[in-house]
């Protein structure tokens, strides 16, 4: 009987332990994500993106939501050429890895690429980008006094860099 009383308490203690290490996570990564705070509203403007010789204007809007009581952060953008058409939508979400310590950003474009990439924060921005057969993108994110400023470069080498994106907007929520 005493065998089975004190199984029956390391089984409960276990639980309790595992609840406890899943709430210290939880927290480590809100802690973790509300850095991102400046990110989260509706945020409408114009910019610029050039795909080879082609360099389009676009008007448009990121939109920047808390989720899952403040775990994740649902980003989706939706920009358009003067004539109305769709010329970029995406949707992403931004959350923090305790295990790999560090921020992951799953993209998703309508052309049906998709990606996790790391984000880093530095001081006043934020970046990310991927490598690829043929170079490497970066984006640099900045959001100070209610204005969301980025852009996007590409490298061949990872030493010369090129801009083919450039974006500015103002929060309007």
């Amino acid at each position: 009987m005493n065998r089975k009383i004190l199984f029956a308490t390391l089984i409960l203690l276990a639980g309790f332990i595992n609840i406890s290490a899943q709430e210290q996570t939880a927290e480590l990564q809100r802690s973790e994500v509300k850095k991102l705070e400046s990110m989260v509203g509706q945020w409408k403007g114009s910019g610029w993106i050039q795909q080879g010789a082609k360099r389009e204007t676009f008007t448009g809007t990121e939109t920047v939501q808390r989720k899952i009581d403040g775990l994740a952060l649902l980003v989706e953008g939706r920009f358009t050429d003067p004539q109305g058409k769709v010329i970029h939508e995406t949707l992403a979400v931004l959350a923090f890895d305790p295990k790999l310590k560090s921020y992951r950003f799953r993209t998703y474009l309508a052309s049906g690429i998709s990606g996790e990439h790391d984000l880093k924060i530095v001081p006043d921005a934020y970046l990310w980008g991927f490598s690829f057969t043929g170079g490497e993108v970066r984006y640099t994110i900045k959001t100070a006094n209610d204005v969301w400023f980025e852009i996007g470069e590409f490298s061949k080498d990872g030493k010369t860099w090129v801009k083919f994106f450039e974006m500015k907007l103002e929060k309007v929520k």
